[in-house]
């Protein structure tokens, strides 16, 4: 049988992901121990207990100055951050994507504008941003919406916008108005697509946080990265590195799993 015919079944699915994981990490301890063994007091690649003391104390010992769990609360600190940047980038692109994607006279006027904003490297207006709206939390959540919300409106225009035109005349067969047909019609199918897209934007919404969080913040996942980087502190940067990633595997897998409850029609049905 060829392998474009061969299908992984779900419950196998996780061991052949864990594989390419197993062997870095494998990878990882062979090449530390080989520079341990030259260096005892090398630091740029930490051995595994050398990384666990670190975390441990940031994980159980307060800060003494703030009294807060480091870990923890640089990562509900972030994590609120990420969250309504999310919540808030969803919702446009869903009302702004609806509308452009289902009315051709707003599509022609507002679509060069959405392409010519979505173009922009959002980490070139984060000066701005701290300028206009100070260094607190409101520029750092801008960041994120600015920088995530007009990719997912062109991905949900156009997805709309190539819904087949006959559903649409039997829509309006049926007397259904332009507002009716946005809801009835494209509400639905744009959903699943909605999900899609913030999972693809789930990466550049962490870029653009640990980016904002780095240069003004006194709490987060980015600011810690980037405050210890001074002391080569390479024992507690990879395992926050490794906790983001495994937060936004955590966040992916989650809207994977409630878009396919939600619609399993729009997944080729239960599998």
């Amino acid at each position: 049988m060829r392998w474009v015919n061969r299908h992984v079944r779900r419950s196998n699915r996780f061991a052949l992901g864990a594989l390419p994981v197993l062997v870095l990490v494998l990878l990882y301890l062979v090449v530390a121990a080989q520079r341990h063994a030259v260096d005892p007091n090398d630091k740029i690649l930490p051995l595994p207990d050398a990384m666990v003391r670190a975390i441990a104390t940031l994980i159980s010992q307060p800060d003494p100055l703030s009294g807060r769990l480091i870990f923890w609360a640089d990562t509900l600190a972030s994590l609120q951050r990420l969250g309504l940047g999310l919540g808030i980038a969803t919702a446009a692109a869903l009302l702004v994507g609806l509308v452009l994607g289902v009315l051709p006279p707003v599509r022609a006027t507002f679509g060069p504008l959405v392409t010519g904003i979505a173009v922009i490297p959002p980490i070139a207006l984060l000066p701005m941003l701290f300028i206009a709206l100070g260094l607190g939390e409101t520029a750092k959540v801008a960041l994120i919406v600015i920088g995530i919300t007009p990719v997912m409106v062109r991905d949900i225009a156009a997805h709309v916008a190539a819904l087949p035109r006959e559903q649409i005349l039997k829509a309006q067969t049926l007397g259904a108005s332009s507002w009716q047909i946005m809801i009835r019609v494209a509400l639905p199918q744009a959903l699943p697509r909605l999900f899609h897209a913030l999972r693809l934007s789930l990466g550049p919404a962490w870029v653009f946080l640990i980016s904002a969080e780095a240069i003004a913040a006194d709490v987060g996942l980015g600011y810690r990265i980037f405050l210890v980087r001074r002391y080569l502190a390479m024992d507690v940067i990879i395992p926050y590195v490794a906790w983001i990633a495994l937060l936004a595997i955590v966040m992916d897998s989650a809207l994977t799993l409630l878009s396919e409850r939600l619609f399993p029609w729009a997944h080729g049905g239960a599998r």
